[in-house]
């Protein structure tokens, strides 16, 4: 059966100084996240339309705040916005360095990165730092432990028989007693159940149209059964 879930954006979640908002997360268009605390500006999957969605509610001088991006996977709408955001950054003379966490094997990221900086290297204002990461070690920045964990994300072959998998992670992030699942693309997996769990938030993505795509990515009945262990839950990247 397919979808008829409809999910309205942006998503908005907040407790003390945790904050995220999530501008949209729309299958082979765009994801685009930010998530706040007291001491803390990151951005998850910037797709395209993250430099725009940020500056309805930013200033510039807020946005030069960012101080890491996290990719979850390198599919062009979770990572379309990068350059322009890349760009935007040094345009406005951000003089802090950047960190962008992205999982071992993603060469669009990369790749990015290798022409940005052949482009700009020469009136770049800040550093850019590429962190490979696999779910082996927890990260901390400023007032946020951050979780990487693997996911079983997948795109078809070309001949549309078989599958293979993406270099793909979900992240835990976590500040004080609050944590927020955020899972990425992904089919079912046991991390994500286990990480999504207590958690006081978990996006959970629904992208299977049936379950015939089940194998690639969630489908709704998946995704809210694992949504409904933790405290509070968003369906995302639902097909419109």
């Amino acid at each position: 059966m397919s979808n008829t879930y409809k999910q309205k954006y942006p998503l908005i979640w907040k407790k003390n100084n945790f904050y995220i908002k999530i501008f949209c997360s729309i299958p082979n268009i765009a994801t685009g996240i930010i998530l706040t605390t007291e001491q803390a500006t990151f951005i998850v999957d910037p797709g395209d339309g993250i430099l725009r969605d940020l500056n309805k509610d930013y200033s510039a001088k807020e946005i030069l705040k960012i101080s890491d991006i996290f990719i979850s996977h390198g599919h062009h709408d979770h990572v379309g916005g990068v350059w322009s955001l890349l760009t935007y950054l040094s345009v406005m003379k951000k003089k802090t360095p950047l960190n962008i966490y992205f999982p071992k094997g993603c060469l669009e990221i990369e790749s990015i990165y290798r022409s940005f900086h052949e482009v700009y290297s020469s009136e770049l204002s800040y550093k850019i730092n590429l962190k490979e990461i696999d779910n082996s070690k927890s990260i901390r920045r400023k007032d946020i432990s951050i979780k990487p964990f693997k996911v079983n994300h997948r795109e078809p072959s070309e001949n549309n028989k078989t599958s293979f998998e993406v270099p793909s992670l979900g992240f835990k992030f976590k500040n004080n007693d609050k944590t927020i699942c955020y899972g990425g693309d992904t089919a079912y997996c046991d991390e994500l159940v286990k990480m999504a769990k207590g958690s006081d938030l978990a996006i959970i993505e629904a992208g299977a149209e049936d379950e015939n795509e089940s194998d690639l990515h969630l489908t709704i009945d998946q995704a809210t059964q694992i949504g409904k262990t933790a405290k509070e839950y968003f369906l995302v990247h639902v097909p419109e």
